[in-house]
């Protein structure tokens, strides 16, 4: 597994040695801004975000007017984390994995924001043979949306270290295929499509327990990690928030508004997440999976890094061990109870 691992981060390596911590120049600071997310609720404060212009509203209020955003989606955490070093965007809105390796793979070049959203990820599977993670056999095929590097890949990682040994935690690697979320969705709905399993996000945990036939939990990941996870954060190049720390603050106290109308006015923020993503789901059916147990952990601190974190320097993939979770996180979160 190291190597493979070591194979697929060298061009990462490379490109972030020379474009975050090798060039003596500074960055410039801007007035438009990319940003980037995945399909699914995780990623609802987003989109309150971007529908009510509040980056550009606080970042007014701190004295940068006439910012603007540009909000990009991707299928996959690793074509955010590839734009992000090739300098297409600025800011990603993606899951933990991606930013530790990066974190690390940078040296400390790249860091954390705030945390998003920390709702269970949930293993689904069709198969009526399929009822433990024990079940899986070298055929079956379990969709993420990265292998290997993505938060479900990684959590994969740590069920199968506790159900098979530490020895056997990249068992069920090789089970694994890259597909985005909805592809996922849709491969589960195909009853010929050679995947069978998906480590599923809201909403589409919901739509495929309910509309694919004989769709189940196989586990979560709260019952993997003890607890919730943030599965989305935004984060950057230490470059970039050097030369627009208003940016930063703006973000973060763009991401709070989002989070607390997502509290105050859920069915509000229902209305603009639907707007936005086109999601066909009901108001109302939303608004039921939102009321399910974990659907309301929308938080600015980080939530189950550190344990994510240690796994990754266990296993050797990650070259550094973090002491804190503030190491990967920028001081504007430095305030914050996370963990």
């Amino acid at each position: 597994m190291m190597k493979q691992l070591q194979s697929g981060f060298a061009a990462i390596a490379l490109i972030a040695g020379t474009a975050l911590v090798g060039s003596p120049a500074k960055a410039q600071q801007k007035s438009e801004v990319a940003l980037s997310r995945q399909p699914g609720i995780f990623y609802m404060p987003s989109h309150i975000m971007e529908k009510l212009k509040l980056i550009e509203k606080h970042a007014a209020s701190v004295g940068v007017p006439g910012v603007t955003t540009k909000w990009i989606t991707f299928s996959g955490g690793g074509a955010q984390t590839d734009a992000l070093l090739a300098g297409g965007v600025d800011i990603l809105n993606t899951g933990t994995g991606n930013l530790l390796l990066l974190w690390d793979r940078t040296r400390g070049g790249v860091k954390g924001i705030v945390a998003t959203s920390a709702q269970p990820m949930t293993l689904i599977s069709r198969d009526a043979n399929i009822k433990s993670i024990k079940d899986f056999g070298p055929g079956d095929k379990i969709a993420v949306p990265t292998v290997k590097v993505s938060t479900q890949a990684i959590v994969l990682q740590i069920a199968a270290a506790e159900a098979f040994g530490a020895d056997q935690r990249s068992k069920l690697d090789a089970s694994t295929v890259q597909l985005g979320h909805p592809d996922a969705y849709a491969a589960l709905s195909n009853p010929k499509h050679e995947v069978h399993n998906h480590f599923s996000i809201p909403p589409f945990t919901f739509l495929e327990l309910k509309n694919v036939p004989g769709a189940h939990v196989v586990l979560s990941s709260p019952d993997v990690m003890g607890g919730p996870l943030s599965q989305a954060q935004f984060f950057t190049t230490t470059k970039f928030a050097d030369a627009n720390p208003k940016i930063i603050q703006a973000v973060r106290d763009a991401t709070k508004e989002a989070q607390d109308l997502i509290r105050s006015d859920t069915k509000q923020a229902v209305e603009i997440y639907k707007e936005i993503t086109g999601d066909k789901t009901s108001v109302e059916e939303l608004l039921d999976l939102l009321k399910e147990p974990g659907m309301m952990e929308w938080h600015l601190e980080p939530q189950g890094t550190m344990k994510f974190a240690a796994h990754l320097y266990k296993t050797g993939t990650l070259k550094n061990q973090p002491k804190a979770w503030t190491d990967y996180y920028l001081p504007v979160a430095h305030d914050l109870k996370g963990n």
